[in-house]
């Protein structure tokens, strides 16, 4: 073999070495780039997959803080009415005849002498007469009637110690056919 042959034979070899890590090279580029593709559409899914849950927590909070700031009007609504009709009813109690307010103040009489049995009988200034003259009429002995007080109508009764008072007040009756009652009323009301 001459000179010329080994240096073929090596050019060759050469050639198809350089060959063989070309094929290689290409092979691993096209892996890593493959692997890259992949890598990349994966952080790609993510990050749509991550926008689409933020996109759709903020919507949910919004949606959320509307909803709250809507039915927070809505109460503050159904409430101011609910406030008017109370007046309105304690208004209209104050201003009904002189028969009614007899027949509330015997009445709340009554449930005093059942209740404290005898002792002092405080009414608005505007029932005090009414009160002095139903004690008077004697149904109701142990009683006496005491000084006016601030009350937008009814009675309190003190025993006669002044360890027990007894609220019979309007407002006070209002208060607990109010509070019984403004679940119904504010359905009826409101729906």
């Amino acid at each position: 073999m001459g000179l010329e042959a080994v240096i073929d034979e090596i050019t060759e070899k050469g050639r198809k070495e350089a060959e063989a890590i070309r094929k290689e090279s290409e092979t691993e580029v096209a892996q890593v780039l493959a692997a890259a593709n992949v890598k990349s559409d994966q952080i790609k899914t993510a990050v749509d997959e991550d926008v689409a849950r933020q996109e759709a927590r903020i919507i949910n909070q919004e949606v959320s803080a509307a909803n709250l700031l809507v039915k927070r009007s809505q109460l503050n609504a159904e409430k101011s009415l609910l406030d008017q009709v109370y007046a309105a009813v304690l208004l209209e109690v104050r201003g009904a005849s002189p028969d009614f307010h007899r027949a509330a103040l015997s009445s709340l009489l009554q449930q005093a002498r059942a209740e404290i049995g005898e002792g002092m009988i405080h009414a608005s200034a505007r029932d005090l007469p009414m009160v002095q003259t139903l004690l008077k009429e004697g149904s109701y002995p142990g009683f006496v009637a005491g000084s006016p007080v601030d009350i937008d109508g009814g009675i309190i009764a003190e025993s006669r110690d002044g360890l027990l008072q007894v609220d019979y007040s309007y407002r006070t009756f209002l208060d607990r056919v109010w509070e019984s009652g403004l679940k119904n009323a504010s359905d009826i009301l409101f729906g």
